[in-house]
């Protein structure tokens, strides 16, 4: 055996495993070096990406409903009035038909058209409306949070009666708003602001109060606003050119949703811009007359999409058809949700109405009703 031959190809290998590994250090060195060198000019680059935030969706169902006259005049006598029917029957059954409907939203405000005093100094008028002022109550035991006081019948008993409804409504905690008055609360986190307004004419003076009123609103951090206009003419089934075109200014101003009332009937809906204007809701809880021969009227529902605290342009709306009465032959005062034939037909009414603004697009804004 040539030990010399196998000693010398022993020394050779281990040479070249050695060299092997010199020519690999570099590279691991060079590596490394590099890795280095891009974590300094690049921090991020080597670290997890974060998880995007996740979507806060919020949605806040709001109510709407019209004429509040929860009191009488004192020449309509006393039989068959509302105070009648308050002696009688008690406070919640003026109510017995709506706390669902308006307990089970978010937020739900009508247009308060009397006064609730015991004031007796009265306006040089026809009608001066007037209420015990214990039945504020009727709004808390309702569901509704909050009343519109612009309007014709606020000052029927005077300063004195209408200082006087605010402050019973104040007792009850109901909100106000309206003239001067603006109103803004939380809802869900959300800050909901209100505003009312006479609106007989477009001018230029109401213009600017309305447009600095809804800025001021949106300083405040409120994400929905609400306008009340009192307004258009009694009787009227269609909207004057003063209400649409003060209406659209109000939308262009950042209004999120227009209600209006005064015809004591109901007018048309329309869709501007992406949001809605309800030109005349009606009378709904109206002690104004004993038995109107019109007793149709709706209840608008709107139900607001919201991400991240954000308003979005998602949007649902029901419009409810109802009756002032539970009864056909005169008026209770208790509103009533129709059904059947009879709902059709409010529905249809509205439909039409809406059609003589504008083709009624609305519709679509409704939830499909499920067949089972």
């Amino acid at each position: 055996m040539n030990w010399k031959a196998i000693t010398l190809c022993v020394i050779m290998m281990i040479l070249t495993a050695c060299n092997t590994m010199k020519d690999t250090k570099p590279n691991e060195e060079e590596s490394k070096n590099e890795a280095s060198a891009q974590s300094k000019t690049n921090p991020k680059a080597q670290l997890p990406k974060p998880a995007p935030k996740p979507v806060e969706k919020t949605t806040i169902q709001i109510s709407a409903a019209g004429d509040f006259t929860i009191g009488t005049d004192e020449s309509f006598g006393y039989t068959g009035t509302f105070n009648y029917e308050a002696e009688k029957n008690g406070l919640e059954y003026f109510t017995k038909n709506i706390q669902n409907l308006f307990k089970n939203d978010d937020f739900t405000t009508v247009n308060l058209e009397t006064t609730l005093t015991t004031a007796t100094k009265k306006a040089s008028k026809t009608f001066r409306f007037k209420g015990d002022p214990s039945y504020a109550e009727i709004f808390p035991l309702s569901g509704i949070e909050a009343v519109n006081l612009a309007n014709n019948h606020s000052h029927d008993y005077l300063q004195q009666g209408f200082t006087d409804t605010i402050s019973n409504l104040e007792k009850y905690k109901v909100g106000y708003f309206g003239y001067e008055h603006k109103y803004i609360t939380t809802v869900k986190g959300i800050k909901v602001g209100a505003l009312g307004y006479e609106g007989w004419q477009d001018t230029t003076e109401l213009r600017n109060q309305v447009s600095q009123d809804i800025a001021s609103l949106r300083d405040q951090g409120a994400k929905i606003i609400l306008v009340h206009y009192h307004w258009g003419q009694e009787r009227m089934y269609v909207p004057n050119e003063s209400q649409k075109s003060l209406a659209h200014f109000t939308i262009d101003s950042g209004a999120d949703l227009v209600l209006g009332h005064h015809p004591h009937v109901i007018q048309g809906i329309e869709e501007y811009n992406g949001k809605f204007i309800v030109y005349s809701l009606g009378n709904f809880m109206f002690g104004g007359n004993k038995n109107p021969s019109d007793k149709d009227t709706l209840v608008f529902q709107q139900t607001f999409y919201l991400e991240n605290g954000e308003l979005t342009a998602q949007k649902e709306i029901q419009v409810i058809p109802f009756r002032i009465s539970s009864v056909t032959n005169q008026n209770n005062y208790q509103p009533t949700p129709l059904e059947g034939a009879e709902a059709e037909r409010v529905k249809n009414k509205i439909l039409n109405l809406s059609a003589k603004i504008r083709e009624a697009n609305w519709t679509v804004y409704q939830p499909k009703v499920q067949n089972n």
